[in-house]
């Protein structure tokens, strides 16, 4: 447990151990850094860090992860510690006393719920409900009223704020003015993938911390001592899949039930998407490839759509590197080698920024929530007409 648990930023954890060592943390901070970078796994060991009943080791390696605090923490119970992101409205709409909770209520606490047991499934996963408008105020009203209260234990109180960049108006004015007169027991820290979005007044008061992209080999080194029982293969898709975002490789990770890397879902998935581009490709099968995408839209959620897409990415990636060098050793997909060097030979010429673009749409697309099977329908007649031979 502790420092040693955080992939990568190795410069961001001196910086955050010297602080603590030296009693000289800020009274707000605003981890900032590309998507799945690991910010709010480091803003939760910091908390925990500051919060651990063997404080005299924590300093120096971090949390002992096994005290009651710290595992108050990974379950999202500590009283000093309060997560927020943005929520729906109608988790805070007021119930009467006399009467049930309405089913919309309640249905709206088991979303908040699910995305909580998410989160501790996946410590990259960055949650917020769909229906949700942003950071409401009531979450910073709330915040209001917990840092006047000392901290129940001898650590400090930490507010972690996710997504900041989506505070409603008079929620960031609320908070603006927590950040200028800030409790001496209190520690801020916002985390956002978009940090010109969040308030700049805000932005001024909290001390910026960058957070780079996770690098290849750190992502490998995690991967191998973490999940040893990983094949090589497996390993290096998931690598190259990711493109540094822990998130995704986390959830990727998390796709082989009970660890059967024979049963590993992305390289299905993968397969699926490589088989679809040869029936939209393939003359006379334009009704196999619109049924097999109505199957994809029916029996596959939003993020596996996402890595089917992805998927296509890095093989127009692996097409392109064969076209300039056939040589090319560092395939995305080397298992695929034979089927990248056919289409090589059948497209030789194709608009690799037109694919690369058309895919990263259709991403975008699923990502928003826009119907999959119309999302996938465009997607397919713009490879249709960026890879027909003339």
């Amino acid at each position: 447990m502790g420092w040693n648990t955080i992939i990568g930023q190795s410069l961001q954890k001196r910086i955050l151990q010297k602080a603590v060592a030296n009693d000289r943390l800020a009274h707000a901070y605003l981890f900032s850094g590309p998507e799945g970078t690991g910010k709010e796994s480091v803003a939760f060991e910091l908390a925990k860090v500051l919060n651990c009943e063997d404080r005299n080791t924590a300093e120096e390696s971090g949390s002992c992860g096994s005290c009651r605090s710290c595992r108050d923490i990974d379950a999202f119970m500590h009283q000093d510690i309060e997560y927020v992101f943005p929520v729906e409205s109608v988790l805070f709409d007021t119930v009467d006393p006399s009467k049930s909770e309405s089913k919309r209520i309640s249905d709206a606490k088991e979303r908040y719920h699910d995305l909580i047991e998410q989160k501790k499934l996946n410590p990259y996963f960055a949650p917020s409900m769909d229906r949700a408008m942003g950071i409401l105020t009531e979450q910073v009203i709330t915040l209001q009223q917990k840092a006047s209260f000392m901290p129940a234990g001898k650590g400090k109180k930490v507010f972690i704020l996710s997504q900041p960049e989506k505070m409603l108006a008079s929620a960031a004015n609320k908070l603006l003015k927590l950040l200028e007169e800030p409790p001496a027991h209190v520690l801020f820290i916002l985390v956002s993938s978009r940090p010109e979005n969040v308030l700049p007044t805000i932005r001024s008061r909290c001390q910026a911390l960058n957070f780079s992209r996770i690098t290849p080999s750190d992502l490998d080194r995690w991967l191998c001592e973490s999940h040893p029982d990983i094949q090589d293969h497996i390993r290096q898709f998931i690598i190259n899949f990711s493109r540094g975002n822990l998130r995704i490789a986390a959830d990727l990770v998390g796709s082989m039930a009970d660890g059967d890397t024979s049963a590993f879902e992305g390289l299905d998935i993968r397969d699926k998407a490589i088989e679809l581009l040869r029936k939209i490709l393939s003359p006379g099968k334009l009704a196999e490839a619109v049924t097999m995408m109505e199957n994809l839209s029916k029996n596959h959620g939003k993020q596996e759509l996402i890595t089917l897409l992805g998927s296509l990415l890095l093989f127009f990636q692996d097409i392109r590197h064969t076209t300039i060098d056939p040589d090319w050793q560092s395939l995305n997909n080397p298992d695929l080698s034979e089927t990248v060097n056919r289409f090589a030979q059948n497209f030789p010429d194709p608009d690799f920024f037109s694919l690369s673009t058309a895919t990263e749409e259709a991403i975008r697309a699923i990502q928003r929530n826009v119907n999959p099977m119309l999302t996938l329908s465009e997607y397919a007649i713009r490879l249709k007409r960026l890879l027909s031979r003339s």
